[in-house]
């Protein structure tokens, strides 16, 4: 195997069909079906189901496509990073974020640094743990994550205590003016993500109090868009409210330090930064 051919093998499951691979590719088609049966001869097995509408990957092809898009990844990494060692705040610079930061990133002073004609940025997005998958990985530098996380491996730096705000819709207000307890929510129906799902649940087990969820979601900006079209309570860090339109809902701090959280910025222990990397380090440090 080499890159080319699994570049061409992870055109052709994406695309679903050889034809539109082959356009993506910009090549002919006769070419990329050669390489997609050579690569079948050269691991001797099927990779793809050929039907009438397309081609659809087998298990084997599955797995194939999973490590390939790896591969991949990490060659682009390799290369960027290579080319960028020895040209100071020049490059493009690999960040992953996850959703819970979409409010703290960019950051005012990043975009001093992203308004440089010499650089430019790659956004990769995705949970916490896809966020420290990225960068263990080395297919980013720095990462962005939320508060709890397995830190084994890493180096953070912490962005101060943020508090959970409720994004609640009028028919469902409770509490005080601008603040409500755990206690208050409980007979509302909640939206959260998955992580604080179980948080708040533990939260709320502490007190024999009963967990009721409308929805579990993966993004803290799905939460705050259900919890607007009225299908609940939402509970997200307050910096969210930067990027979500909350329309008519109430906006009101939970006032539960237990499920508080801080961003991190965070990069591999054992590796070298590139001094574009750095940079952003410092600059991603002062979020808040």
């Amino acid at each position: 195997m080499n890159l080319k051919q699994l570049e061409y093998f992870v055109a052709i499951v994406e695309e679903g069909q050889v034809t539109a691979a082959a356009r993506r590719l910009h090549i002919s088609q006769p070419p990329l079906s050669y390489e997609l049966a050579q690569l079948e001869r050269e691991l001797g097995c099927k990779l793809v189901h050929r039907g009438p509408r397309g081609v659809t990957p087998t298990d084997a092809g599955r797995l194939l496509y999973e490590r390939a898009a790896h591969i991949l990844a990490m060659a682009t990494a390799t290369a960027r990073e290579v080319s960028s060692v020895g040209r100071g705040l020049t490059g493009t610079a690999c960040l992953a974020v996850c959703a819970g930061a979409a409010g703290l990133v960019p950051s005012a002073r990043l975009r001093e640094l992203a308004g440089s004609e010499s650089v430019s940025f790659e956004v990769r997005e995705g949970s916490v743990p896809a966020v420290i998958e990225l960068v263990t990985s080395g297919i980013a530098e720095v990462g962005v994550v939320r508060t709890p996380f397995a830190s084994t491996g890493l180096r953070c730096r912490y962005a101060p205590s943020e508090p959970l705000v409720a994004v609640m819709p009028p028919s469902m207000e409770t509490g005080g003016e601008l603040e409500v307890s755990l206690e208050e929510l409980v007979s509302s129906p909640l939206i959260c993500d998955r992580r604080l799902s179980e948080r708040v649940g533990h939260a709320l087990a502490t007190r024999h109090l009963e967990l009721r969820l409308a929805c579990v979601t993966e993004d803290e900006r799905t939460t705050c868009a259900w919890a607007a079209a009225g299908l609940g309570v939402g509970l997200v860090p307050r910096s969210m409210l930067r990027v979500c339109d909350t329309g008519e809902q109430f906006i009101k701090t939970v006032t539960e330090k237990d499920l508080e959280t801080r961003a991190a910025v965070i990069w591999k222990a054992d590796r070298a930064l590139t001094t574009l990397a750095e940079r952003v380090v410092a600059l991603l440090g002062e979020l808040g």
